[in-house]
């Protein structure tokens, strides 16, 4: 049920993901674990993750029920949305030029003083690139409305494409200049791929073709430049807001912290989170994405049990299957994605070390991403706002600086998210507790056995890690009904 409905949205994902990591593959050969490498992963991801802070994930929360509740509507309320977050990103924007020595103190607090000018001035370009990146996901989710999957993937791949090529471009300069203008361009270069895909969407719209004179089945009320009525609220905004930003400060804020330990600290704590992201996003979240519809249906005819256990239940078992591949090959996966070119050895031994703890990570994010979803079906987000608040605050006030340190208190705030979340549910028979047990007991055996039996080289440790994985969802599926019935639908 849930793979086979996201075979497309799964291949493109993927594909954007791995260009993604190929992304910062070149980042770490161009730079290492450095404090001019702290600077160049700071400006490149800055802008991306302040819009999924501001903006990304609640457009797609507030804006897709908007535009599925007024088909007419859709265009004028976009218009009035890209306005406001023009306005909203000219402001952020200024505010991190003008306070760009403060922010940097913040963001990057290991660097030399012989580095804070370069700092100063990637912030600048960051800046300049937060405005484009805002407009990109109002952009991005219109195209999720439409379902143009290609054009919202294919986005990923302009955008990185090109910052690949910059980053092989300013290797052996050492310049962020340079990479700075290959940042905006690539935000230039993707708004340019969404208007053309929105362009065609437009054409195709209701109300495009309503004013042409083409017949349609549709029964617009009203024009796209006529006034919409029913928009979201401000408290709405907030709410959805929290739910989609909170999730994403956690990593941020934690490589922020772990950059007080020194230059290179958060590069590294950065290409360690890369390993545990992939999987969080490709087998985690993707399945809670796509489970939402059912979920959906079955909540509001007080029908969820079935729908809510097999989210569930798959879930939960590929985070144990991909964090028996992290523990029985992260150092193999370290050389192999970021142990080119500058990156030191003793860096990767500690972007292995950090990734291997953060593994743990995927088991309550798996709990997490289905039982927020379940709590969105239901329209009661907020213990889960106030959860990852409160785990941001510790986090925050932990004093904690090393990167091991940090990925360990980040998988127990995580482990409390997740219970809180699955408290506010109220639903615990839905919650495959055998399943959990067997998966879980299979990961366990793949980490002693690693202990016990260490596999040497790369190909060794990585061909373990799909038999780890394999393994784990052999058992699972052998023993769980639940799984078994996600993988046949």
């Amino acid at each position: 049920m849930f793979l086979r409905a996201g075979a497309l949205s799964l291949g493109l994902l993927v594909l954007s993901r791995l260009l993604g990591l190929v992304r910062e593959s070149a980042q770490a050969a161009a730079f290492g674990a450095t404090g001019l490498g702290d600077v160049a992963v700071l400006m490149l991801a800055l802008p991306d993750w302040i819009a999924g802070l501001l903006a990304a994930g609640a457009l797609s929360y507030v804006l897709l029920p908007a535009w599925a509740r007024d088909p007419a509507g859709v265009a004028a309320l976009q218009r009035r949305v890209a306005w406001v977050l023009l306005g909203i990103g000219a402001g952020v924007a200024l505010l991190v030029a003008v306070a760009r020595g403060p922010a940097l103190d913040l963001l990057a607090a290991g660097l030399k003083e012989t580095l804070r000018p370069a700092g100063m001035q990637a912030l600048v370009f960051s800046a300049f690139a937060i405005p484009l990146s805002l407009l990109a996901a109002l952009w991005t989710t219109r195209l999720q409305h439409e379902r143009e999957f290609v054009g919202m993937y294919a986005a990923n791949l302009v955008v990185n494409g090109v910052l690949v090529a910059a980053l092989w471009f300013v290797a052996g300069r050492q310049d962020l200049t340079w990479l700075g203008v290959g940042l905006l361009v690539a935000m230039a270069a993707r708004l340019g791929w969404l208007a053309w895909k929105m362009a065609k969407v437009q054409r195709q719209s209701p109300a495009h073709m309503a004013r042409s004179g083409v017949a349609t089945n549709a029964q617009p009320q009203r024009l796209p430049d006529e006034p919409a009525t029913g928009s979201p609220t401000a408290a709405t905004w907030t709410l959805a807001a929290l739910a989609a930003g909170l999730p994403l400060a956690l990593p941020f804020v934690a490589r922020s912290l772990a950059s007080q330990s020194g230059e290179g600290a958060l590069a590294t704590f950065n290409y360690a989170w890369k390993l545990v992201e992939l999987p969080l996003m490709l087998a985690i979240q993707l399945v809670a994405t796509l489970a939402f519809p059912a979920i959906a249906r079955a909540v509001a005819a007080n029908e969820g049990t079935t729908a809510i256990r097999n989210g569930f239940a798959l879930a939960w078992t590929l985070a144990c299957a991909s964090a028996a591949g992290l523990v029985l090959a992260a150092p193999a996966l370290a050389e192999l994605l970021f142990g080119w070119g500058r990156m030191q050895p003793e860096a990767l031994v500690n972007v292995a070390d950090w990734g291997r703890i953060g593994a743990w990570g995927l088991l309550p994010q798996a709990c997490i991403a289905v039982g927020v979803t379940v709590l969105a079906a239901c329209g009661r987000m907020a213990p889960a706002v106030l959860a990852y608040a409160a785990g941001l605050a510790v986090l925050l006030f932990s004093g904690f600086e090393h990167g091991h340190a940090l990925m360990v208190l980040m998988n127990l705030v995580l482990i409390g998210v997740a219970i809180v979340v699955i408290v506010a549910l109220g639903r615990w028979r839905d919650v495959p507790w055998r399943t959990f047990a067997v998966a879980f007991t299979s990961l366990l055996a793949c980490d002693v056995g690693s202990r016990f039996v260490p596999v040497p080289g790369m190909a060794g440790q990585l061909a373990m890690a799909v038999v780890g994985g394999v393994l784990v969802i052999g058992v699972t599926a052998a023993a769980s009904p639940e799984v078994r019935a996600a993988l046949r639908r």
